[in-house]
């Protein structure tokens, strides 16, 4: 089991410098990876942060951990710039890069406000597009594109990520919603999360072992691959109880859960409170040999 923090870019925690801390602080306690969110514009009170910079930033700060976003809004995004990006990121971390992506919220103040689509079955659309664009532009082979968003003449980018496998892409979410877990069969890793829908803000409801062995269970039926897969789940382990959490990783680790990330929020999770959380380190250093499913 590996795990991770994903830091927001907004509010307290939009200086890039303070997100280049806390990845450092982040890998000397032990994390395996460090991600950050990527919105434009959740509301007008909160800063926001590019995340771009602020990756480069913690890739120069870090010698170890992953980074990434958590996720990106690749329908509101030029995927050949997104390409461009995440290729020179892997470049700066030594191969250290995965890219997150989803439809991205709320629709109202990231896309529509800009005179972007925020029909969701548009941006659904759109980001499939980007993906067979990133893909393909990082193939670092001959590649065009004529989509009905996207139209790309045929071009090389001869720059290549630094990893073998290319920039691993985790596609991130809603649960029960089917959509997104077959776009994630057809990438490197899925990011299902069920948003809690009695809070004011923006929260998640933890999964359980038995919702996301439904998850595997469906993204396993989709794929056509045998390639590495990640599994990808936000949990706030119980800090104060080591024993009760290697009980919990063990029950993720037995369906396939190869990732845990800690989430922290702008509106709930001060700086203060994530750097002490971030220094704790994971709440088990137990390691679980993970079989890949097929």
């Amino acid at each position: 089991m590996r795990y991770g923090v994903n830091l927001p870019n907004l509010g307290e925690y939009s200086d890039p410098r303070l997100l280049a801390d806390l990845a450092l602080e982040a890998e000397q306690a032990g994390w395996d990876g460090v991600f950050t969110w990527d919105h434009l514009l959740v509301s007008p009170e909160l800063q926001a942060t590019d995340p771009w910079i602020a990756l480069a930033a913690m890739a120069m700060n870090t010698q170890r951990v992953t980074i990434g976003t958590l996720v990106t809004p690749l329908a509101r995004r030029d995927p050949s710039t997104v390409a461009r990006e995440v290729v020179t990121l892997d470049h700066l971390s030594n191969g250290r890069v995965i890219l997150g992506v989803g439809l991205g919220a709320p629709a109202e103040t990231e896309f529509e406000l800009f005179g972007e689509e925020g029909d969701p079955k548009v941006r659904a659309q759109k980001l499939d597009e980007g993906l067979e664009i990133v893909v393909g532009l990082c193939s670092g082979q001959p590649f065009e594109y004529h989509g009905t968003f996207h139209e790309i003449e045929e071009t090389t980018f001869a720059l290549m990520p630094v990893q073998p496998r290319g920039i691993p892409i985790w596609v991130a979410g809603y649960w029960p919603n089917k959509a997104p877990m077959r776009r994630a069969a057809r990438c490197q890793g899925m990011y299902p999360v069920a948003p809690n829908p009695d809070s004011e803000t923006f929260a998640l409801m933890p999964m359980s072992p038995e919702i996301v062995a439904d998850i595997r269970s469906y993204v396993d039926a989709h794929r056509t691959t045998d390639a590495p897969f990640e599994m990808v789940i936000s949990y706030d382990l119980p800090v104060d109880d080591p024993d009760r959490a290697a009980e919990i990783v063990q029950g993720f680790a037995d369906v396939g859960v190869t990732w845990l990330i800690q989430e922290f929020m702008p509106w709930g999770d001060s700086v203060e409170d994530a750097r002490k959380r971030i220094l704790q380190g994971p709440p088990t250093r137990q390691r679980v040999e993970l079989s890949r499913c097929e």
